[in-house]
């Protein structure tokens, strides 16, 4: 991962622990609910990488933030403007079939 990337998802997992803090939930209150374990949680509120997505959104869920995951990419500027120049589609080359 790119270091922007990794502090992404560091700030990621803090606004995710200040959300539990703020809720007042221990940790093991919110992972036995997400259904993980303590530790894997802690990774959570790190930021790591190496957590799957349905991790993360269990988590979300917990917390009762599960709509903020239809914000993410909903507002693809750069994929609008290439759309809007209308540029060709590459065409995928088929390969021979061996026969």
């Amino acid at each position: 991962m790119f270091p922007s990337e990794k502090k992404l998802l560091a700030e990621f997992g803090e606004r995710l622990k200040l959300a539990r803090l703020r809720r007042r939930y221990a940790a093991s209150l919110v992972a036995e609910r997400a259904g993980i374990s303590r530790m894997t949680l802690n990774r959570v509120e790190q930021g790591s990488p190496a957590v799957s997505l349905g991790v993360y959104v269990r988590v979300l869920s917990v917390l009762n933030l599960e709509g903020d995951i239809s914000v993410l990419a909903a507002d693809d500027r750069l994929g609008r403007k290439l759309q809007d120049l209308d540029l060709p589609l590459r065409r995928r080359v088929r390969k021979k079939e061996h026969g």
